[in-house]
Formats: C-alpha cells, sequence, structure tokens
C-alpha cells in the first residue's frame, strides 16, 4: 500500500515509455494504475504502524549488534508486548530490561544479553513539495513513512510536587534518535547513528500539547467531511473528553499552572509563549463547533440525549473561552472541505479575445439562431478560385501547342503524298453534314499507355466551343494547318482524332499523311497492295457511320 513509491517508479517508465521506447500502450495501461493510486491515496485508509527503538546490551549477543540500539518498523496493528514475544523467541537467553533509560557499563560489559525495548515516535518530515496546507489524508503517509528521526519522551518532575497542578513542574525530557537510513528501506530496521536529548518545559509540553489536540480535532473533522460513512465513535470519545471537564479537567489546568501572576512574575521571559497557548485555545472553539456539527447529523437515537449534554457542555465553553480569550473564525481549510469543488478544479470558459480574428470554426461555434452558422448561408457566394487557376493554365497550354504545331508547319507539308490525296477524296462528301451542327463531341478510346484527360480540361474544352467547333465558313482564304499524323498505341475514331488536334473537318488536307516505318513486310503488305480494301477488323470510316 506504498502507492506513493509506486507513482515515483511509474513517473521513470512513462519518461522511457513516452520519449524512448514509444511504447504508448503500455503508458496507457500505466497512466491507469497510476490514476487509481491517486485515488487510493485519498480514499483509502491505511493502518499506521508502530516504531519500536531495541537496544543489545552485553557481550553475550553478537558483534554486530552488541551494544547497539536499532530502530525496527512493527507489523500492521502489531502491539509493542507482541513484538517483544516475537523478539524474544530470537534470543531464548535473553533477559528483558525494566527501565527505559540507558543502561550503565556493568551491564553492558557483563557476559550475559540484556534487550531494551520500547515504542518510539517517528518525527513527520515532510517533502519540500508540500508548500501549503494539504489534505490529511495525504499527510499521514509522511507521519510513519520515509522517517529517520524517532523521538521518546519521558516525564520528569523538578522542583516541589504540587498536589492540585501537577502540568506546572512535569518536565519532558525528549530522547532524538537518528537511524542511517529511513525507515521503511530495504530492511525493516536500522541501526541508529546519532542519539541526543533535550528538555522541554511544562509551558512548551502545554503549548505543544495543545496543538496536538488542534490537530487531531481538524483531522478527524476532514475525515469525517471526506467519506460520511465513517464510524461515530472515535469523534465523540474525542470531544466528549475534551469539552465536559469532569472527564480529563481540559485546559482549566494549564489556567491555574501558567495564566497567574505569581508565574508571570517569575517568569517574565514566557510572556510571548503564553500569549500562544491562550491563542491555541481560542482557536480550539471553532474546530470543536465542526465536529459537534457533524456529531448532531450523524448522531443516532440512542446517543441523542449524550449529544444533548454535548452541546451543553460547549456552550459553556465556548461563551467563557470568547469572553475571556477573543473569537477566531472558522479556518479556511474547512470552509474548502464543505465546498462542492477546491477552486482548481473549476475552468473559467471565456470567449476569444476582440483582438484576436476568429476562423470560420470558431465563428460557426458560436454562432447563434439569427446567425448563419455555415459561410455562405447568408447570401453571398464563395468563388471558386481552384477552376479559375486550372482554366488559365489549361489555356496557355493550348496556345503553346498552337505555336509549336506552327513550328512544325512546312517539315509536315513535304511529307504530304498521294495517300493523302485519296484520303482527302474520301471525305468530301461529309462536309456539308459536318458544318451543320453547333457542337462536336468528342468521343475517344484511349489506351492504358496513356493517361486520362483531366476533368477540368475537358470542361475547358467544352466551355471553349467556338476554338473547336466547325467553322461555317469556306476553307479556301484559311491556311493549311498540319497534317494529320496516325499516333501508335493509340485507337481513335477519325472524327475524334480531328477534333483533339484542333482541326475542322473543312481544314483536312489534300494529301493524307505517310505511313508510319514498317518493321516487315506483313505488316502492312495487304494494305500497300490496295489501299481501298479494308480489313474486316478495322471499323469503318467516320463518314460511313454518319451518312444515311
Amino acid at each position: 500500500q506504498m502507492w506513493e513509491e509506486a507513482i515515483a517508479l511509474g513517473k521513470e517508465l512513462a519518461e522511457q515509455y513516452e520519449n524512448e521506447m514509444f511504447d504508448y500502450e503500455q503508458l496507457s495501461e500505466l497512466l491507469r494504475k497510476q490514476a487509481q493510486f491517486y485515488e487510493n491515496i485519498v480514499k483509502v485508509i491505511r493502518p499506521k504502524p508502530d516504531y519500536f527503538a531495541v537496544g543489545y546490551y552485553g557481550q553475550g549477543f553478537p558483534t554486530f549488534i552488541r551494544n547497539k540500539v536499532f530502530i525496527y518498523r512493527g507489523k500492521e496493528y502489531e502491539r509493542r508486548e507482541d513484538f517483544e514475544a516475537r523478539l524474544l523467541t530470537q534470543f531464548p537467553n535473553a533477559e528483558k530490561m525494566k527501565t527505559t533509560s540507558p543502561p550503565g557499563d556493568d551491564i553492558k560489559n557483563s557476559s550475559g544479553q540484556y534487550i531494551q525495548c520500547f515504542t518510539v515516535k517517528p518525527k513527520l518530515d515532510l517533502p519540500s513539495k508540500f508548500h501549503r496546507p494539504v489534505s490529511e489524508q495525504i499527510v499521514s503517509f509522511y507521519r510513519v513513512n520515509e522517517v529517520q528521526r524517532f523521538e521518546y519522551s519521558r516525564p520528569v518532575r523538578k522542583g516541589e510536587k504540587n498536589p492540585d497542578n501537577e502540568f506546572a513542574n512535569m518536565w519532558i525530557e525528549r530522547t532524538i534518535y537518528v537511524t542511517a537510513y529511513k525507515l521503511p528501506g530495504i530492511l525493516r530496521w536500522f541501526e541508529v547513528k546519532s542519539v541526543f536529548m533535550v528538555e522541554i518545559s511544562p509551558l512548551e509540553n502545554a503549548i505543544e500539547t495543545m496543538q496536538l489536540t488542534n490537530d487531531k480535532i481538524n483531522n478527524m473533522v476532514q475525515q469525517h467531511l471526506n467519506d460520511p460513512n465513517l464510524p461515530i465513535n472515535p469523534l465523540s470519545m474525542l470531544l466528549n473528553g475534551i469539552v465536559d471537564p469532569a472527564v480529563m479537567g481540559g485546559f482549566a489546568n494549564y489556567e491555574k499552572a501558567f495564566f497567574t501572576e505569581k508565574y508571570m512574575h517569575e517568569h517574565p521571559e514566557d510572556h510571548d509563549k503564553i500569549e500562544k497557548l491562550k491563542d491555541l485555545i481560542a482557536w480550539q472553539i471553532p474546530f470543536l463547533a465542526e465536529g459537534i456539527r457533524i456529531h448532531g447529523e450523524k448522531v443516532t437515537e440512542a446517543l441523542r440525549p449524550f449529544h444533548e449534554r454535548m452541546e451543553a457542555c460547549f456552550r459553556q465553553l465556548k461563551d467563557k473561552v470568547e469572553k475571556q480569550y477573543g473569537v477566531r473564525a472558522v479556518p479556511s481549510s474547512l470552509d474548502d472541505r464543505r465546498g462542492s469543488r477546491p477552486r482548481s478544479m473549476v475552468r473559467s470558459f471565456t470567449m476569444p479575445s476582440s483582438s484576436r480574428p476568429l476562423s470560420v470554426a470558431s465563428v460557426s461555434s458560436i454562432s447563434s439562431d439569427s446567425t448563419p452558422s455555415r459561410p455562405g448561408s447568408d447570401g453571398f457566394v464563395l468563388e471558386p478560385l481552384l477552376p479559375k487557376k486550372m482554366h488559365s493554365r489549361s489555356q496557355d497550354k493550348l496556345d503553346k501547342d498552337d505555336l509549336d504545331k506552327d513550328k512544325k508547319e512546312k517539315k509536315k507539308e513535304k511529307r504530304n503524298s498521294k495517300h493523302q490525296e485519296i484520303f482527302d477524296k474520301d471525305f468530301k462528301s461529309t462536309d456539308i453534314s459536318l458544318q451543320q451542327s453547333e457542337a462536336v463531341i468528342l468521343s475517344e478510346t484511349i489506351s492504358p499507355l496513356r493517361p486520362q484527360r483531366p476533368k477540368s480540361q475537358v470542361i475547358n474544352v467544352m466551355s471553349s466551343e467556338r476554338r473547336f467547333s466547325v467553322s461555317p465558313s469556306p476553307p479556301s482564304s484559311q491556311v493549311t494547318p498540319p497534317p494529320i499524323t496516325p499516333r501508335t498505341k493509340l485507337s481513335f475514331s477519325i472524327q475524334s482524332n480531328l477534333e483533339l488536334n484542333g482541326m475542322s473537318s473543312s481544314d483536312i488536307p489534300d494529301v493524307p499523311p505517310p505511313l508510319p516505318l514498317k518493321g516487315s513486310m506483313a505488316d502492312y503488305g495487304n494494305l500497300m497492295e490496295s489501299q481501298d480494301l479494308i480489313s474486316p477488323t478495322t471499323s469503318p470510316p467516320a463518314h460511313q457511320r454518319v451518312s444515311p
């Protein structure tokens, strides 16, 4: 259940998965585990183990533990008696010491085995990241984990004994033990490396006790605010022991011991400490008020008389404290706990700044009923920029093709022969029918070796039908266009071939172009003998399909 340590190791693994191995599947699984660990830290109550100081004295022990003190971490819910019994089973001949004071040299140098065992309190050492007050559920882990300093307090009386008030002359002799490493570690016990002792005066002890009491009330109140299903019995015992003076006397003993003229006259240097103790007493009232309020909401009918008596005692105590030491407001930490959500969880969603231009997505996302939610829905039309650009490019390309054809015009005229005249005579009869049509429908069959013409260029060809349509004027005054050269690997109908080359039927030259170079005599043998014969596999010319 040391989820804090698991989260630290998980962050190291997440760095490897995200930036080194790029294994996002493992990263997602790891992050889900970390989320569960964080939830457990806040919601699951973990038991707090006790720590025990064990001293092995005498020459009968092995050298690595002889005359040394160790701090042990007990098991969950393990009492000191159970721990001692478990310890003595390892050394059945050892004798248990009755005192907690350090032994003399006679015991250390004796040939026997003496074991000294007593409970020590771990000293909280919060990490530096907790620079502001946090939940007790988070801090509670560090009260018993990652600790290296332990203390043992023993009361010592100085001066004459006061039967009326024992707090007046009760001093505290506190021994601090510092281990070699933090607990828990790779072992459940470590050797004590340094020991020192301090003395706590009765007034300082009263201030410390009052501070611990206020913290205990506040922590229990926070636990009940976080989890309403907690049992009410521990809260009842805590509140009743403080409110009802017949049980423990409360802070009235401190008033009798330190708030007198005699003590102030004998110890003028303790004036600030006395004021601090008064302030702690005043601060206890709002903590008690919150605890009693929660107790009243959760109390059963069987305990209702007990709660009413506790309320009556608290009203008397409150009137007395507020009259003598002032009124204190409820701490902000309790107000935050009673709220629905911490402020850090609330996100403020504001509109974009007026100085920042909104995109189309931004405008559509914040549009209302009176504002069109899509561009173009309010009457304006978006211009088709892409077709206009494609049209200009295709037009430039066609102009460039005309220039290339003009350059090759003289060369192609020299290649005209008798075949071209015969080819022209066959098409004389189709001139009239072609001239009557206003537009020419392009039909072509392109082999897979040539890429298909883009749709934008086909549209442009149809839009400029005047350029590609049949001219009604007689062709006598026109300049003879370049002749048609049959293409290999392309099968066109004659009408389509003429239109694709930018020519009409009236612009057909007198002599057809020569045949391409043949590979062998068998390729064009039949065609060389008779030009009028048409192969059965060859499609009929266009004029035979058009003429009635």
